[in-house]
């Protein structure tokens, strides 16, 4: 099982460096389980069968849970084996006998370098993972558990165990104008998505500071994309997001959705999504009409939790299809319970999703975050 970041983003691995996953343990007890079976029947047959040429399949049975070293001590063990069997029953010279050891020989040989070669490629695979995890923790950089003015946790889920790429992202800032962050989910897949996502974060990071409110912000994001479907090309590019930018002194969150899954705001012991006027995915502004993003605003004040998520959480299914129910389940929840902090809605999301459905097909993020009580 992987263990997980504090902070939800990222997988912890250990400190000497990335290792290949161990092989399932009923692989690795199969070839003395095997030897045994061999046995088994020499001593059980009554009929004189040549049971110990059974043993020539050992080594290749060992290649796929041990490495060359093992693989090589089994062939070796075979031979020694086969050698007894057939002294016992007094066939040690004959012809047939002679060829299953070079049979077993051959055999051996083979699977010592196919163990090599397996595990020379399963560390490149993890060197690539590595790169693929190291890549995706500076783009999606771990969410401090203070930001300015907001408590904040999040979460990173890939669809794919050990696969850390994908199109979610989220990040969250402080700026003159208060605590601005983002969260969305780009067309496609992989790398080409990786790109797009780092097109995305680096413009959020930037506009987040120097633009004047939301909109401008949006429209940043609306040239990037542009800009990086031009250089791709791909006519057909776009991201779903959800911009807000929290007021302190107000208490309030403005917020722009464009395309994507409604936030769900926590408040005095209710559960409720958020839902504002539709805009059109960014990426997509050239279809709509001549203005601009609208945005709307909503009190938040202390107590209150804001969660943003991605369409994997709400998209994954359960065995009977049904999708998983974000407001329901948070209510069952936290409805009229004291107030939790954003740690407290991605720990539960984290895990109760995995009793909602065993495979997820998206990848989920989250993003929480509330008012930090001011003394």
């Amino acid at each position: 099982m992987r263990r997980t970041r504090p902070d939800g983003l990222l997988p912890i691995v250990p400190e000497d460096g990335f290792r290949p996953p161990a092989p399932p343990v009923w692989m690795r007890w199969l070839p003395f389980v095997y030897v045994a079976f061999v046995l088994l029947l020499e001593i059980t047959l009554q009929e004189e069968w040549a049971v110990s040429f059974f043993l020539i399949a050992l080594p290749a049975i060992a290649a796929y849970a041990y490495g060359p070293v093992v693989v090589a001590a089994l062939a070796a063990f075979a031979l020694l084996l086969e050698g007894s069997l057939a002294a016992i029953s007094h066939h040690l010279g004959e012809n047939h006998h002679v060829t299953a050891d070079i049979a077993t020989a051959v055999v051996g040989v083979l699977a010592t370098a196919l163990a090599a070669h397996r595990c020379v490629q399963e560390r490149h695979l993890v060197h690539a993972n590595s790169v693929a995890e190291a890549l995706m923790r500076a783009l999606l950089r771990p969410v401090p558990h203070r930001v300015g003015h907001v408590l904040a946790a999040s979460l990173y889920r890939p669809s794919e165990a050990g696969t850390m790429v994908g199109g979610d992202f989220f990040d969250i800032r402080t700026t003159p104008a208060g605590e601005r962050a983002i969260i969305g989910d780009v067309r496609g897949k992989g790398l080409p998505a990786v790109r797009t996502v780092a097109a995305i974060l680096g413009s959020f990071r930037e506009a987040a500071y120097d633009a004047q409110d939301l909109p401008a912000v949006a429209a940043r994001l609306e040239r990037r994309l542009a800009r990086e479907a031009e250089e791709i090309p791909d006519e057909e590019l776009f991201a779903t997001a959800v911009l807000i930018e929290y007021d302190r002194l107000a208490d309030r969150v403005t917020l722009t959705n464009h395309g994507h899954v409604e936030p769900v705001l926590i408040s005095r012991g209710e559960v409720r999504a958020l839902e504002g006027p539709p805009v059109l995915p960014l990426g997509l502004g050239a279809l709509a009409e001549a203005r601009g993003p609208v945005v709307w605003s909503h009190r938040l004040a202390g107590g209150d939790v804001l969660l943003l998520v991605t369409d994997g959480l709400v998209e994954a299914r359960d065995t009977d299809g049904d999708f998983y129910p974000l407001v329901d389940r948070l209510r069952r929840r936290f409805e009229g319970r004291p107030a939790p902090g954003p740690a407290d809605v991605v720990n539960f999301l984290n895990t109760d999703l995995p009793r909602h459905t065993r495979n997820l097909h998206d990848d989920v993020a989250m993003l929480a975050i509330a008012p930090h009580n001011r003394l």
